[in-house]
């Protein structure tokens, strides 16, 4: 006894079954994510390693080479590049796509951390991010003010806006370009460091020396226990003026006598500008296989919380979302969908001009595109452009098999037959041939 069978002698159960892979398809719908394309992106994890005033070969022979002689013994690699330029390294290891990207990051953390004894000892640690080198951010916010200098502006966009964006699951870094952090510059006047035999190598050896906080242990008595600090860090532009750069035969030669000290941007190389005012960009760099819309989503929610709790002059906007262009085309395919659906019901009663055969389609369609929901949220699958093709593909095939079906009962129904007999036998000799035909179809797809 075939399907088709059952549901002729038995159209209460036929109604059930229905209802019950409707139900079932509209679980799996809500519970499915949303994306443009499914997760297919292999684990990246990106070594960064910076070292100031170092040339591109020096940071090739001395920082990249061991790094990827350390790393390239981890199991499960499939490509591994480097970039090697002026004061930066930067390694990226490809995994294997079975791969668990936590795992992956922590087995070549384990690798830089035994080689780090070899590196320069100036260096800054190198750090391990679950992203490409070269990802492209998602999301981009102008941080600006017409009030504030870049310095505070900066310090606002990292130590707010981009510490709560980082947490968002999904995430893999921020980046902050134009930064402008704070520093101490010394600018010194050339002519008055030679006429004390000096150069600006001397004196960042005083500094290394005098702006220093070292332990001092603590003081010890009967009844008390004092924990001595020392404040040998130098914080302010004044106190870097003063200090003593050198002494000849008693003479002290003060840093303010060869240049002096103010507080400005760490790196003056490069600048953003929006709205006609200078600013920083705070981008989000998602992980390999992240879904996007869900980081949006997320972010839309903290980012209307920042916007709250601006401090007065400082603006912040969002001049970059990658995930709208991601909406609309999910949207669009949606939309398909629904248009497909119209034409297909609207050519049935065309040619059939009976609007109870034309309700056959009607209600087959959305029952096997539910179903299809619960089936993909089984096999955990995503909502994405691939699988909304499939479904409006899908369409033209549940039409194909029911248009075949009426027909063949039509048929019956001319030469005689009762409703009843003609749709229990043309049903019966066709079902097998339509099972077969789908099946095919189905397996060239995939």
């Amino acid at each position: 006894m075939t399907l088709s069978s059952v549901s002729i002698k038995r159209p209460v159960l036929a109604i059930v079954l229905s209802i019950v892979l409707v139900i079932f398809g509209i679980v799996g719908l809500l519970n499915l994510e949303v994306r443009e394309y499914p997760n297919i992106d292999a684990p990246i994890i990106t070594v960064t390693t910076n070292f100031p005033g170092a040339n591109s070969d020096v940071i090739e022979s001395q920082i990249t080479e061991p790094l990827e002689q350390s790393i390239n013994g981890i199991d499960g690699i499939s490509i591994m590049s480097s970039t090697s330029r002026e004061q930066r390294s930067q390694i990226s290891v490809e995994f294997d796509l079975d791969k668990d990207i936590d795992a992956a990051a922590n087995d070549v953390r384990d690798r830089v951390s035994r080689v780090l004894r070899q590196l320069p000892p100036d260096i800054e640690n190198p750090s391990v991010e679950k992203a490409d080198a070269d990802a492209t951010p998602i999301i981009i916010v102008f941080v600006s003010s017409n009030t504030k200098n870049v310095l505070e502006v900066n310090n606002f966009a990292a130590n707010v806006i981009a510490e709560k964006i980082q947490t968002i699951k999904g995430v893999s870094s921020t980046r902050i370009f134009g930064e402008r952090k704070y520093s101490m510059r010394l600018r010194f006047n050339p002519d008055k460091l030679n006429s004390y035999s000096m150069t600006p190598l001397d004196v960042e050896r005083v500094l290394a020396k005098e702006n220093i906080e070292l332990p001092s242990g603590r003081i010890e008595g009967d009844n008390t226990e004092l924990t001595i600090k020392t404040f040998g860090r130098l914080s302010t532009p004044d106190e870097f003026n003063n200090l003593i750069i050198k002494n000849v035969d008693g003479s002290v030669i003060r840093l303010s006598d060869v240049g002096y000290a103010e507080y400005g941007p760490e790196n003056e190389r490069n600048e953003v500008r929006g709205y006609g005012l200078p600013g920083v960009a705070v981008a989000i760099i998602p992980q390999p296989g992240a879904n996007v819309l869900q980081i949006s989503d997320e972010f839309s929610k903290r980012f209307a919380e920042i916007k709250k709790d601006l401090p007065e002059g400082i603006e912040a906007n969002v001049i970059y979302d990658f995930t709208t262009f991601v909406r609309k085309t999910v949207f669009e395919v949606e939309e398909t969908i629904f248009i497909a659906f119209g034409l297909v019901v609207l050519i049935i009663f065309l040619f059939l001009r009976d609007w109870r055969s034309t309700f056959i389609p009607v209600v087959a369609i959305p029952v096997s595109i539910l179903a299809t929901f619960f089936i993909l949220y089984l096999a955990d699958y995503s909502i994405n452009v691939l699988t909304l093709f499939g479904v409006i593909l899908s369409i033209g095939l549940v039409c194909d098999d029911a248009i075949v079906v009426l027909e063949n009962i039509y048929a019956k129904i001319e030469q005689g037959m009762s409703p009843m007999q003609a749709a229990y036998k043309g049903s019966r000799e066709i079902f097998f041939a339509v099972v077969s035909t789908t099946i095919t179809l189905a397996a060239v797809f995939l």
